[in-house]
């Protein structure tokens, strides 16, 4: 099913990646409503919920290609999936979303930096930084550390998924292993999310979170697999450094969240890191690309993309 539907898709793979992009940060930026009435490991919970049934049913997990020894790594991922959707959606809930972003976005930067092999490819989590200083602006006293916290924590997660996700991209091919790791990451959020939402549930949230699981992790999938049968994993990569900058935008026109000139300039350092880093981010094999879902397609080169289409 999955297979056809990307076939049909129109449009330039640039576009396509936007598009998965702006999916990505508009789930995040109206999941903040989702947030207000059930927690953000709540929501977290209802957004994995909704998007692995919905997986599920458009490419049906390949059971039968799961050996033993791919368990362990194939639960671990679930669980880094679960653990930074809850950290990210609880920074969100308190410091504005391209902070948010941003600063989760070091996890993935300081991966590819350290992968790299190079002292190098350290200047752009470093750049990085500095751009996530003038976002949070410490010198006026004002910095909400929980939120900061909450989303060091999704990067640290987010780097972990990374590295997971490289040694499934090695062990499978196919369009279904996503319809394993996203269910697992549902329970793992469960064990937080379903005290804080089980009481509030009504049919206006189950609506939005479907809604929701749509954009992400649904559309932004098939968009980015889409996108990868038409480009190269490192023009790809570099495309998916403009999500601070989308997340800056959407934060605006959604949430009102108003950035001063010196966040702007943080975030124009951020985006800058993340496309420079893509840059020596090839491996020897070709391997999947950015999700173990994505078989590489005949026009992809080897290059391994360090952003994993994020936040399932």
């Amino acid at each position: 099913m999955i297979s056809g539907l990307l076939t049909r898709i129109p449009g330039p793979p640039w576009v396509l990646a936007v598009v998965a992009i702006v999916a990505i940060q508009l789930s995040s930026a109206l999941s903040v409503g989702l947030i207000e009435s059930v927690g953000p490991a709540g929501a977290a919970w209802l957004r994995l919920s909704m998007g692995a049934v919905l997986l599920i049913l458009l490419a049906p997990p390949p059971m039968r290609s799961v050996r033993r020894r791919d368990v362990p790594v194939l639960l671990a991922l679930g669980v880094a999936m679960g653990l930074t959707t809850v950290a990210f959606l609880a920074s969100i809930e308190r410091i504005p979303l391209g902070t948010a972003v941003a600063i989760e976005f070091l996890g993935p930067l300081t991966v590819a930096a350290v992968r790299s092999g190079s002292l190098r490819a350290l200047t752009w989590p470093v750049l990085a930084l500095c751009g996530v200083v003038l976002l949070t602006q410490p010198w006026q006293g004002e910095i909400n550390l929980p939120g900061v916290g909450f989303a060091l924590l999704a990067g640290v997660g987010w780097g972990a998924y990374i590295v997971l996700l490289q040694m499934v991209g090695d062990r499978f091919t196919g369009s279904g292993v996503l319809s394993i790791t996203l269910p697992v990451a549902a329970v793992v959020a469960g064990t937080m999310g379903l005290p804080q939402a089980v009481p509030h549930l009504d049919l206006q949230i189950l609506l939005l979170a479907l809604g929701l699981a749509l954009l992400a992790p649904v559309a932004q999938f098939v968009l980015e697999l889409a996108a990868l049968r038409k480009m190269t994993a490192t023009a790809f990569g570099s495309l998916m450094a403009l999500e601070p900058a989308v997340a800056l935008v959407l934060g605006l026109i959604v949430l009102a969240q108003m950035p001063s000139a010196v966040q702007a300039v943080g975030i124009v350092l951020v985006v800058i890191a993340g496309a420079a880093a893509q840059r020596g981010g090839r491996r020897e094999h070709p391997l999947l690309e950015t999700s173990p879902l994505a078989t590489p397609p005949a026009t992809t080169d080897s290059a391994r993309v360090t952003d994993p289409g994020k936040e399932p």
